[in-house]
């Protein structure tokens, strides 16, 4: 069924007395201006009037800075002892935490078969010198036959061919006597290395120190061809320790031998144990893309409450700074908030619907600090120094001690 024009005027109420516009359009159109009116109204003018700010006095104090590593105690000298050679161990003489001294016999091996050979070398070398004996012997008999026949020779006594016998053996006794001696030599040689070997069996303590780990018992087989096992770890003297802490690359350009530090222990919550570094290795060691130097910490443990192994958090002072004027690093952190332009501006509708992404405020800048001056806040110029991570010294600055410094603000 077909509609004119002036049937489709009247089914959408376009004829009726008013216009095109709803009545409720308008009063919702009139709700939303006063609204934004309201928001503007007191965004623009409210928070001013309502505003405190969070201070701190600044003061003159010892700044002490730190840094911060992790490693363990170790002792000074820590000693593993193995054996240079194979065999079962007759005995073992010392258990963990004794207390030995240079030469101590930690355990012994069977000394069957080295007892064996040292005795065929000892009659090896009496052997030797037996035919040394009777070298010599024959080599005095053909001297004086030779010199006798040397003699008759001359006088025209004694033929040729006789003398030449004499002459030829008198030459061969002098090398039997050369051979005898090397034998000597060598069967000397050959017991010196037995004895060595026999005393090698004993195993025992280099230095003076406690027995830290045993890793053998009465019985064992020591095969010493494939690899030298570690039989004992003895430490030298576990009344003077050393901490071995990873300190960070950042932090390495600021430390140095001699520093001061003092270290915590898991074992003692509430002690804390001081320390020195002795020494700062140059060798770099790479972890995870971390770059670490290892340094030395020298540690008095005379009542031995430190055991190797620990794990220890030291803090080494690398700056001592007296009578600092000081101020919480928040400060200079704090920045007001920047005063928008004419372009950053929203308010109304708008600016309840999009608002600043910020807030407004600025990052902080080392270089300014907000003071109080009366109930008005100032900025100053200030020239900073060392920081503990809390506090950090201000060197040049319109600043005194006593003058509140802004740490944050509160709008209400």
């Amino acid at each position: 069924m077909s509609q004119t024009p002036e049937d489709v005027v009247a089914r959408l109420g376009l004829d009726r007395k008013g216009g095109l516009i709803p009545t409720w359009v308008k009063y919702l159109i009139g709700i939303v201006v006063i609204a934004g009116g309201v928001f503007y109204w007191t965004s623009a003018a409210g928070p001013e009037n309502d505003v405190s700010y969070v201070t701190a006095p600044a003061a003159t104090g010892d700044l002490r800075v730190t840094v911060t590593a992790t490693g363990t105690v170790e002792p000074t000298n820590l000693v593993d002892i193995s054996s240079e050679l194979s065999g079962i161990l007759a005995s073992v003489n010392v258990d963990f935490n004794d207390t030995v001294t240079k030469g101590t016999v930690l355990a012994e091996l069977d000394t069957t078969k080295l007892d064996a050979l040292l005795a065929v070398s000892k009659a090896s070398l009496d052997s030797a010198i037996a035919r040394v004996a009777m070298a010599e012997a024959t080599l005095d008999e053909a001297r004086a036959k030779y010199e006798n026949a040397l003699r008759l020779e001359e006088r025209g006594f004694t033929p040729q061919q006789e003398f030449i016998s004499h002459r030829a053996a008198y030459v061969r006794a002098q090398s039997a006597l050369q051979s005898a001696l090397a034998d000597r030599a060598l069967a000397e040689a050959d017991l010196d290395l037995h004895h060595a070997e026999l005393e090698k069996a004993c195993i025992c303590s280099p230095i003076d120190g406690v027995v830290l780990d045993r890793a053998v018992d009465e019985g064992q087989i020591v095969a010493a061809a494939l690899s030298a096992p570690v039989l004992f770890t003895v430490a030298e003297d576990l009344s003077q320790m050393e901490l071995q802490v990873d300190i960070d690359e950042a932090d390495i350009g600021r430390t140095a031998v001699g520093n001061s530090a003092t270290f915590t222990v898991d074992a003692y919550d509430e002690r804390v144990f001081p320390a020195e570094i002795s020494e700062i290795r140059f060798a770099p060691r790479t972890v995870d893309g971390v770059v670490t130097y290892k340094a030395i910490l020298s540690v008095d443990n005379s009542d031995l409450s430190l055991r190797p192994g620990m794990t220890a958090t030291a803090d080494i002072t690398v700056a001592e700074i007296k009578d600092a004027l000081v101020v919480p690093n928040a400060a200079l952190r704090y920045a007001p908030p920047a005063a928008p332009t004419e372009e950053e501006d929203r308010s109304g509708l708008l600016g309840m619907l999009i608002p600043d992404g910020d807030g407004g405020r600025n990052l902080g800048d080392d270089k300014t600090l907000w003071v109080m001056r009366g109930d008005v806040p100032q900025e100053i110029s200030v020239r900073s120094g060392q920081s503990d991570g809390r506090m950090t010294e201000i060197l040049e600055a319109d600043l005194a001690p006593g003058d509140l410094v802004i740490v944050d603000r509160i709008d209400g």
